[in-house]
C-alpha cells in the first residue's frame, strides 16, 4: 500500500494546502491586527476625549458610551485577581501560535485572528495601563441595556469563541477537512455477517427440533 493511499491525501491535494496556507497565515493575520488595532484606537479615542464615569448617549435606550476602567476579565468578570487573566490571555495568545501548522480552513483563520486580537487588546490593557504592569485596568465603554459593559476586544473574543463551537459542532477541524467515523475493517464486516448466519442456522435448528 503506498504512503500516499494511507495518508488519505493525495500529492495534488498536499500540494493545493501547501499553496493554500500562506494566504490563510495572511488572512488570520489581517484579522489578528484588525481586531487589535481597532480595540487600541476606540480606547484611545474613549480615555483622550471622556473622563471616566462619563456617559454618553448613541442610541438611546439601546447602546450608550459609558467609560469605565475594569480590573477584571472580560465583561467585568473576577475582579481582583488580575494577574490570573493575564497570565491566562498571555498563554492563550501563545497557544495560538503553536496551532496555526495546521491552519487550513478560512473560517478556523477568522476566529484564531479575532481571538488573537481580541486576548492581545487587553493583554496590551493589562500590561502598560494604570495601577501596575501586568496588573492595569482593562478600558471599557460600550454599554448595552441589562448588560455588563464592554469593548472591541471582548467582542472579538466572544466572536471567535462563537464560530470555534459552531465548527466543533459542525465537525470541522483546525485543517478545514469535516471529522468522519472511520469505516469498520472490511475483514471485520465479513466476519460479523458470518456470526450473524451461524446465529440465524442455530435458531433454525432449534425451531425444527422443537417440531
Amino acid at each position: 500500500m503506498s504512503d500516499e493511499h494511507y495518508s488519505g491525501t493525495t500529492e495534488p491535494e498536499r500540494t493545493t494546502r501547501r499553496m493554500r496556507r500562506p494566504a490563510l497565515l495572511w488572512l488570520f493575520a489581517g484579522f489578528a491586527v484588525f481586531a487589535y488595532a481597532f480595540d487600541q484606537l476606540t480606547k484611545l479615542w474613549v480615555t483622550g476625549t471622556m473622563v471616566e464615569g462619563e456617559r454618553i448617549p448613541v442610541l438611546p435606550p439601546l447602546l450608550h458610551w459609558y467609560y469605565i476602567r475594569n480590573s477584571g476579565a472580560a465583561f467585568s468578570i473576577g475582579e481582583n485577581v488580575t494577574w490570573v487573566f493575564t497570565l491566562v490571555m498571555a498563554g492563550v495568545s501563545v497557544a495560538i501560535f503553536f496551532q496555526l501548522r495546521k491552519l487550513g480552513s478560512v473560517w478556523w483563520a477568522l476566529a484564531l485572528g479575532l481571538l488573537l486580537g481580541g486576548a492581545l487588546g487587553n493583554l496590551t490593557d493589562r500590561l502598560f495601563r494604570e495601577p501596575a504592569f501586568g496588573m492595569g485596568h482593562v478600558v471599557d465603554f460600550i454599554q448595552l441595556p441589562n448588560f455588563a459593559i464592554f469593548n472591541i476586544a471582548d467582542s472579538a473574543v466572544v466572536s471567535a469563541v462563537t464560530v470555534i463551537c459552531l465548527l466543533t459542532l459542525r465537525g470541522i477541524g483546525l485543517d478545514g477537512r469535516k471529522q468522519q467515523h472511520a469505516p469498520k475493517h472490511e475483514g471485520s464486516g465479513r466476519a460479523d455477517a458470518e456470526q450473524d448466519d451461524a446465529d440465524r442456522a442455530e435458531k433454525d435448528r432449534g425451531a425444527s427440533g422443537d417440531a
